[in-house]
């Protein structure tokens, strides 16, 4: 196995943990500039998130009024009421964003899916990047607030869904991820910095519960003057595998 992965994984808690677990359900109290600018404000600002950890499969509710909810996956994306009727849903929905810029509006099946792939990245990494096809390596150590952090390139494979497919992880001496950058194919290829903090332990895991992520430049270095997206998770629970 890869080195830094390796390491990382250990600071989180470690393979053989995670793999004890089948999915994570987590709490979510989000803001920032992003949700108003794609005219969705206010339907995810409170919201209950729960995701498997063996495949790409997502649900956030309540998604807006009336109280509904979202079924996640890399090729299609879906609203439905509590009982499972499928209310509204969009396949290949990456497809829909072509010729989006950062200020295009989304609709609700756009908002899903763009929920759902944020989402299942950060509840899953590093662990999800086992998986067949993640391609990881190390990068050139960064220095930030006179601190030195372990880079991690991580490359995507194509079968799943994410920001876009090479993204670099910022790693702490514990092994924990301090930042991510990653830049949003989807609004018209915006480039990120998303800091990671507050780590709880669920279960034996470590869990970041506070989220800030901001603009990108090219040298690398964040904006802080814009906070484009804020997440705090709270009420996380891991459930274990059965049999």
């Amino acid at each position: 196995m890869n080195d830094i992965l390796e390491f990382a994984m250990n600071g989180h808690g470690g393979l053989d943990r995670w793999r004890e677990f089948a999915s994570i359900s987590v709490h979510l109290s989000q803001g920032g500039a992003l949700w108003d600018l794609k005219q969705q404000g206010g339907v995810l600002d409170e919201v209950d998130v729960t995701a498997s950890l063996a495949e790409e499969h997502l649900s956030h509710g309540p998604f807006g009024e009336p109280p509904v909810h979202t079924a996640f996956t890399p090729d299609r994306v879906a609203i439905e009421s509590a009982d499972g009727t499928v209310l509204e849903q969009l396949s290949h929905p990456r497809d829909s964003f072509a010729g989006h810029t950062q200020t295009t509006p989304w609709n609700r099946l756009q908002l899903a899916y763009f929920a759902g792939t944020a989402m299942w990245t950060y509840l899953t990494q590093p662990f999800s990047f086992t998986m067949p096809g993640f391609v990881v390596s190390e990068g050139d150590p960064w220095v930030e607030d006179g601190r030195t952090y372990r880079r991690m390139n991580v490359t995507w494979p194509s079968h799943l869904a994410t920001h876009n497919p090479d993204q670099v992880l910022y790693l702490d001496d514990a092994g924990l991820i301090f930042r991510h950058d990653y830049t949003v194919e989807i609004t018209g290829n915006t480039d990120a910095a998303h800091y990671l903090s507050d780590y709880v332990d669920v279960s034996g895991l470590k869990v970041p519960t506070r989220h800030r992520i901001y603009p990108r430049a090219a040298d690398g270095q964040a904006d802080p003057g814009l906070l484009i997206v804020s997440i705090d998770y709270s009420d996380v629970r891991y459930l274990r595998r059965q049999g």
